[in-house]
């Protein structure tokens, strides 16, 4: 399959690109043979070839979740410049109401 010139402008102008004559024509040639190329792949009969999400054989390598203990509440806000007792008291960034 070949592209024309046009339809590479057409694909700048969607890319918001601006292409030169010399670019459009180069490009052109270029997009061409990779859409060849990707055409070939027309040619391969899949038919008997079950669909992948994924090329390589692939296994969870995380480990599973244990549930451990964690800090109290008091304790995780012993060090905290500025706390109410049950929460982290922070500089406001948005503003008193918190809108933008």
């Amino acid at each position: 399959m070949s592209l024309s010139r046009q339809d590479v402008a057409k694909v700048g102008l969607l890319s918001r690109l601006a292409l030169s004559e010399a670019e459009l024509d180069s490009l052109t040639g270029e997009l061409s043979k990779i859409v060849g190329f990707v055409s070939q792949l027309e040619e391969i009969d899949t038919a008997t070839v079950a669909p992948l999400a994924h090329p390589l054989d692939s296994q969870n390598v995380f480990r599973d979740d244990v549930v451990k203990p964690s800090l109290t509440t008091a304790q995780a806000l012993q060090s905290a410049p500025r706390h109410d007792g049950e929460c982290f008291l922070v500089p406001a960034v948005l503003g008193e109401s918190g809108a933008a």
